[in-house]
Parts: structure tokens; C-alpha cells; sequence
């Protein structure tokens, strides 16, 4: 009998939930160390999150994009069943608690329309399928944005969420990639 999406999260968080702070930041530079799996346009703008929960921390990898010349954006929740909007951002700048108290830019700073999107998420698989939160937000988001251009969308992850298989509905959006700290799936090539 497949299992839902909701236990298929809860396994998979919990495997993440007991890594050590020393394995997170050791994921998080394995991941930046290997960069992207594709060349980065000069001034591509790449989208990154902060992480919340057990998150893997994009922080690294955004610092070593921005030193290779993209220009990065995070998140702003606009409200619930809408698609997030994004909003340039450098190391550094202050940001504000945002919905859901997640740290976003503030509503001054630029909105910008992102290339490449990182995207968190509770449980992937080797077809390209996520488990997110459950609120659909990154589902909407890269629907929208590729209604107007091609947006590269890029999991990030701990190698432990990795699952067998994703249910996977019409709404929900693939990934290109996931990045782990093990390793590099391409579903572009597939």
C-alpha cells in the first residue's frame, strides 16, 4: 500500500531532525565546495531560501554563487495559496521576520524575477519529485515563473531524505537537480 505524502514527510524530517550540527555544516560545504552542476550565467539571478526547521543551510552555496558572479534573491511569502515573490539580497543585509516568522528582505528591497531557484524540501526521489511542507508555495511559485521564463529549479537536501518514490500529483512541479552532500542528481538527463 503506497504511503501518503504526510508519512513519507514525517520519515524523512525525522531522519534529517537527528543529524548533528557537525553534519549539517559539513553537508552544507560538501554542497557548496561542488557549486552548481551547470555553468552559471554572469548576473543569473539564484533564488535561495532561509532555512528553517532542520533545513540544509543554502548560505554557503549563495556566498560561493555571488563570489562567481550571480546575483541572489530570497523568498517573501505574499500570502497564503499565492506564489512567493522574490526579492534581491546580498550577504549581509538585514532581513525582517517574515510570515510564518522565516527571514526575508525587507518589502524595500528590489523584486527580481530569479533563473535559478534552490528549493528546500522534506523528501525527494530519483525521478525529480519533492515533498515540501505541504502548503504547495514552491509548487505555485515555479508554475508561475515559468510562465514567463525558463527557471532552473534545484533541490537542496541532506543525502538521508532521499526516498523511494514521491507521489506525485498534476499540480506538483519536478526538480532539475537535487544537491546533497554525497551527491549530484540530474533529472534533465533522464
Amino acid at each position: 500500500m503506497e504511503r501518503s505524502k504526510a508519512e513519507l514527510r514525517a520519515t524523512a524530517l525525522a531522519a534529517r531532525d537527528v543529524l548533528s550540527g557537525a553534519q549539517r555544516i559539513a553537508a552544507a560545504q560538501a554542497i557548496a565546495a561542488r557549486g552548481l552542476p551547470f555553468a552559471l550565467a554572469r548576473g543569473a539571478i539564484v533564488a535561495g531560501y532561509s532555512p528553517i526547521r532542520s533545513e540544509i543551510d543554502p548560505g554557503p552555496l549563495l556566498q560561493r554563487l555571488a563570489t562567481e558572479g550571480a546575483t541572489l534573491a530570497l523568498p517573501v511569502i505574499a500570502g497564503r495559496d499565492q506564489p512567493l515573490r522574490f526579492h534581491a539580497w546580498s550577504a549581509g543585509d538585514e532581513l525582517v521576520r517574515g510570515a510564518f516568522g522565516i527571514l526575508e528582505p525587507p518589502p524595500e528591497a528590489a523584486e527580481v524575477i530569479p533563473d535559478i531557484l534552490l528549493v528546500p524540501l522534506a523528501a525527494f526521489d530519483r525521478a525529480g519529485h519533492r515533498i515540501g511542507y505541504g502548503a504547495g508555495y514552491y509548487d505555485r511559485s515555479l508554475a508561475q515563473l515559468r510562465r514567463s521564463k525558463a527557471v532552473t529549479a534545484v533541490g537542496i537536501a541532506f543525502a538521508v531524505q532521499e526516498i523511494e518514490a514521491v507521489p506525485s500529483l498534476t499540480h506538483d512541479v519536478a526538480l532539475d537537480y537535487v544537491l546533497t552532500e554525497a551527491k549530484v542528481f540530474d533529472f534533465r538527463s533522464g
